[in-house]
């Protein structure tokens, strides 16, 4: 399970820097216009997916003081917000990649968004981490193709393959 979740840890940073080149190709307009997703606009997408993340990983380490509210936004520089998430998931990895075996096994107890107790298994809450990652990233690859940006190439097996893996 470990290596598992080590590597996604460095597919899902490598996924994200694939989709910032193509994302770079817009304007900084661009990027913060209104363009029907959830959370408005690319950018407050991309950070969303930085928040959700940092509490995530708050969650599973017990840190439940550094949860952030998901309405707020981290970076406002656009720079700051790309480095931000790439280094959280560098970040990510390493701490996965020390914690020992059994632990993926295990389960937390953590207060949700709304202060009840929730409980969930630690690799269903990295499951989560990852795929909500993706989720966001095919909102964003999608509209980011609609305003003329090049269609990044995010697929795991391209991981693999520009890995030489």
């Amino acid at each position: 399970m470990k290596h598992y979740f080590v590597e996604q840890a460095d597919y899902q940073r490598w996924a994200c820097e694939e989709m910032f080149r193509s994302l770079d190709t817009l304007s900084e307009e661009q990027r913060r216009q209104d363009c029907g997703i959830f959370f408005k606009d690319i950018h407050k997408t991309v950070d969303h997916m930085l928040i959700v993340i940092r509490n995530w990983r708050a969650r599973l380490s017990g840190d439940f003081d550094n949860v952030t509210g998901y309405s707020e936004l981290l970076f406002d520089d656009w720079e700051q917000l790309k480095q931000a998430l790439s280094n959280e998931f560098v970040s990510l990895g390493e701490w996965l990649s020390v914690q020992p075996e059994d632990w993926f096994g295990g389960s937390i107890s953590y207060p949700g968004s709304g202060g009840k107790m929730r409980e969930a298994g630690i690799t269903d809450g990295l499951i989560h981490i990852m795929t909500h990652t993706v989720h966001h990233r095919g909102q964003v690859s999608a509209v980011c193709t609609q305003m003329g940006a090049p269609s990044p190439e995010m697929d795991f097996v391209y991981y693999r393959w520009r890995a030489g893996k």
